[in-house]
């Protein structure tokens, strides 16, 4: 390891922002916006927050103010009216700053999906506004202690009684969960399978739910994850979202669309992490000389680079794919894969770079590398993802 008194001369310079290509003056302009946020409000304290465990409300409140949380969303109830193009590229520019954001915002923009896309106009009109633009945050609970990756035989349960239903079961591994304003539950309402689910909108004051104590994890320290419980939490059938049974297919294309907005941060976290190693190799000394003089070292950094426009190919032609009302489930899979995995390699490969001070908490690569791990994982597997992708080129395993 160096020693801690040795100088390291980092090059006074700024990452160099990312050379997008928008489809219009407003796009830019709203990108230009969430880089400012991004790097004025958000990338200064991440790394002092991260290792306080402190979870950053007042920059979701900044988020809303500013009409960033409902980016894909109907301007009529609060939306922005951004192709999944643009606002998976604002999502990028948040997580390259903290991924506790840019994570944050994807799985709001998730769990509004279900009332967006299949609750009734009235639903949307009641409840829409405040969830887009009023400064509300929320959560999607599918994954329970027993079915993760099996999300179909979830074991919570809906049970109507007269004008109501009453919901209780336990979700796990929940972003937001304790501090969510709103839940998304899908919940078992008839029998076994995937037909018996039914998609809820929850608030989160609601009498009988509670969440258990956060997770210690490995990395995103500042984003809460917990499990929340449901006793017996009464909901009226206006906050059934979709039909009876519905549920399971609103939950896919929920997450199809998720996936979507975790290669984008994936590439978000990568791109920070090259940012990082670029402006230590160039100011790094050995042997006489800056050590990205080296050929070895060279070569990494040009397939950091490369792995990472790949991947931010990858999202964006199946983000326009969706823009375009055409099937994008195979390449949502593709992309949080690729992606998800570019985040892992590269990530490893900027603290391979710093040597003993990527090891070390001086630098962020090491908080970069120990967040890209969760992308590999949420949402889906990356084992899944190989299984949907086969699934679409294969057809359904044979049993």
């Amino acid at each position: 390891m160096p020693d801690r008194e040795e100088s390291v001369a980092m090059p006074d310079r700024a990452p160099q922002p990312v050379d997008r290509q928008l489809p219009t003056d407003e796009a830019r302009d709203l990108i230009s916006l969430v880089r400012d946020i991004a790097q004025r409000e958000i990338a200064p304290k991440a790394a002092e927050e991260e290792g306080a465990g402190h979870f950053p409300r007042e920059v979701f409140g900044l988020l809303s103010e500013s009409g960033l949380l409902g980016l894909p969303y109907d301007s009529e109830y609060g939306g922005g009216d951004q192709p999944y193009e643009v606002y998976l590229q604002a999502l990028e520019e948040l997580a390259a700053a903290r991924l506790t954001v840019g994570l944050g915002v994807s799985v709001h923009s998730l769990a509004c999906h279900a009332l967006a896309n299949y609750g009734t106009k009235e639903q949307q009109v009641e409840h829409l506004p405040a969830m887009l633009g009023g400064g509300l945050l929320g959560a999607y609970c599918l994954s329970e202690p027993s079915s993760g990756s099996d999300a179909a035989s979830l074991r919570t349960k809906a049970v109507r009684d007269g004008d109501d239903w009453v919901i209780t079961g336990t979700k796990a591994w929940i972003t937001h969960g304790g501090i969510a304003d709103f839940y998304t539950v899908l919940a078992r309402s008839g029998g076994e399978g995937p037909r018996g689910i039914t998609a809820f909108l929850v608030p989160g004051d609601a009498e009988g739910l509670s969440a258990a104590p956060p997770e210690k994890k490995m990395g995103m320290k500042g984003s809460p994850t917990a499990q929340v419980h449901f006793d017996g939490v009464r909901v009226s059938d206006d906050r059934r979202i979709g039909d009876e049974g519905q549920g399971f297919a609103i939950a896919l294309s929920a997450l199809d669309s998720g996936r979507l907005g975790i290669a984008a941060c994936a590439i978000g976290v990568a791109q920070a992490a090259l940012d990082e190693a670029v402006a230590y190799a160039t100011g790094r000394q050995q042997f006489g000389r800056p050590i990205s003089d080296f050929q070895g070292l060279r070569f990494m950094l040009a397939d950091m680079a490369t792995q990472i426009e790949a991947g931010r190919a990858l999202y964006l032609a199946a983000a326009r794919l969706r823009d375009a009302g055409r099937p994008f489930s195979k390449q949502a899979a593709m992309a949080k894969l690729l992606c998800t995995d570019t985040a892992m390699k590269v990530t490893t490969d900027a603290v391979q770079v710093l040597g003993g001070y990527g090891y070390t908490a001086d630098f962020p690569v090491e908080r970069y590398m120990r967040e890209a791990k969760v992308l590999q994982i949420v949402e889906g597997t990356n084992q899944i993802q190989r299984m949907v992708i086969a699934r679409h080129l294969a057809g359904p395993d044979s049993r």
